[in-house]
């Protein structure tokens, strides 16, 4: 069986964090570039802050995450802040220049009691001016249809296993969808089963949420490239900066 540990290299090696290869990255890194002090909610093993230092951000850079064997990865930079919890137990006042939720995360706040708890803590750790940076899938191109129906993935992980990764369609109800994420060897012996559910917004529900939270929508576009939310998006990327509530 693969340990956390085994499944946070694993995740590593399938999603390296490159500007160069990847359109969504090289937008993050931009927007971190320009930022003194950036917090990363949900931040996994840490590649984003981790290739922010390596390439010379001098300012405070903290990674919050859950997942303990993921920040056990990210610690290996120690010039870092590496935080175990959830944003919604979050108190950071007003101590970050920009937030963000990359690599889809905000799509793990499922409940609306957790994304709203969320939402207000992020706000409440943005100084005046700052910025929340995140995207979530547009919920028309029904990623999770294109997920159930892909080929395995096939990878050699560190200790020269190789690997394969299936998704099952658990289900979709209202908003959130349910998969089942299975990674065996070639032998079809099963090593991991990981089950999550993902929350897909669309644009009025999302931005009622940000706007009930104190914010206001600076920018939003339906790719990596700054164009236009359209029905036929694959995202929904978001900047929103804080606002006073009355």
């Amino acid at each position: 069986m693969l340990s956390d540990a085994d499944a946070a290299a694993l995740y590593d090696l399938l999603n390296p964090w490159d500007a160069a290869s990847y359109p969504s990255d090289a937008f993050y890194d931009g927007l971190v570039r320009a930022a003194s002090d950036v917090l990363d909610v949900g931040c996994g093993t840490g590649s984003m802050l981790r290739h922010a230092r390596e390439t010379g951000h001098t300012g405070r850079l903290v990674g919050l995450d859950p997942d303990r064997a993921a920040l056990d990865r990210a610690r290996r930079r120690t010039d870092v802040e590496w935080v175990a919890g959830v944003a919604a137990e979050a108190s950071w006042a007003g101590e970050f220049d920009l937030v963000t939720m990359v690599s889809h995360a905000f799509q793990c706040l499922v409940g609306d009691d957790e994304l709203r708890a969320s939402l207000t803590a992020i706000r409440a750790a943005l100084r005046e001016g700052g910025r929340f940076a995140f995207e979530t899938r547009h919920p028309r191109a029904r990623a999770w249809e294109s997920w159930a129906a892909a080929e395995p993935s096939e990878v050699v992980d560190a200790a020269g296993r190789t690997l394969r990764t299936t998704y099952h369609l658990d289900s979709v109800v209202d908003d959130v969808v349910t998969l089942t994420e299975t990674t065996t060897d070639p032998a079809g012996t099963v090593r991991r089963v990981d089950r999550s559910s993902l929350r897909f917004l669309d644009v009025p529900a999302l931005n009622t949420f940000l706007n009930e939270a104190g914010f206001a929508i600076e920018a939003q576009y339906g790719d990596w490239h700054c164009g236009p939310v359209t029905g036929a998006s694959r995202e929904i990327v978001t900047i929103a900066r804080p606002i006073t509530l009355a």
